[in-house]
């Protein structure tokens, strides 16, 4: 029998596509009916964005772990956020949390690491851009993560908290996002992370100018392969 998974919501858009993700692999992989149960938790996104914007991780934790405990309540036997930009804060929801998490930026690295790519480019808010999110994890790979120009960062950060969490999709904010991922092209990387789980709604891997690592959609095939090893 299949685990149960439990989705810790963030972003609605976001949390919806990692749910369709989840379940077209099962469709792929199992029959109708070894599907797993998938349960989904959220706190109100308007309590995520004031802590983040303050800075205030610990908040962020307990927030998760609010979730996570729930969902636990709910049956579920293991935990995923698709939102990158509370990735920071899942340690510190894990000491509160009865079940385990599994993270994006872990599964990730690994999908990088196994196509060989040494250098690539990011999309996210502008803490995933600019901070250690992937960075880290990547770097102690060998693997060089490039983040846009300063103007387009701000640019991209507005998208996101203006238009992409509210489902709010722009042709202009799309051709932004492919001109920033061709610059990155142009300045060597191999590859773009989409660390943001509502990029998707604009970048996908047949407008993108480089090969796109979808966070949301590797963390939602994980997920899967967990549920069943």
């Amino acid at each position: 029998m299949a685990k149960h998974i439990g989705i810790v919501a963030v972003s609605p858009e976001g949390a919806a596509l990692c749910y369709r993700h989840i379940n077209r692999e099962v469709s792929r992989i199992l029959p109708e009916d070894e599907h797993p149960r998938i349960t989904i938790h959220n706190e109100p996104l308007a309590r995520y964005i004031k802590a983040v914007h303050s800075n205030d991780w610990h908040e962020v934790g307990r927030l998760l772990s609010i979730s996570s405990k729930i969902l636990a309540g709910c049956g579920a036997e293991f935990c995923i956020t698709p939102d990158n930009a509370v990735q920071h804060a899942i340690h510190l929801a894990e000491s509160e949390s009865p079940i385990p998490w599994l993270t994006t930026t872990d599964l990730v690295a690994v999908a990088i690491e196994r196509e060989e790519r040494s250098c690539v480019g990011i999309i996210g808010t502008r803490l995933v851009m600019t901070g250690s999110t992937y960075q880290t994890h990547l770097g102690l790979k060998g693997i060089n993560v490039i983040p846009p120009d300063a103007e387009d960062i701000d640019e991209i950060d507005r998208i996101i908290f203006q238009e992409l969490i509210y489902g709010t999709i722009k042709p202009e904010s799309e051709q932004l996002m492919i001109r920033v991922i061709s610059k990155l092209a142009d300045n060597g990387c191999e590859g773009i992370i989409l660390g943001c789980s509502e990029a998707p709604l604009l970048i996908t891997c047949e407008n993108s100018p480089l090969p796109v690592y979808d966070a949301a959609l590797v963390l939602a095939n994980g997920s899967v392969h967990h549920a069943i090893c």
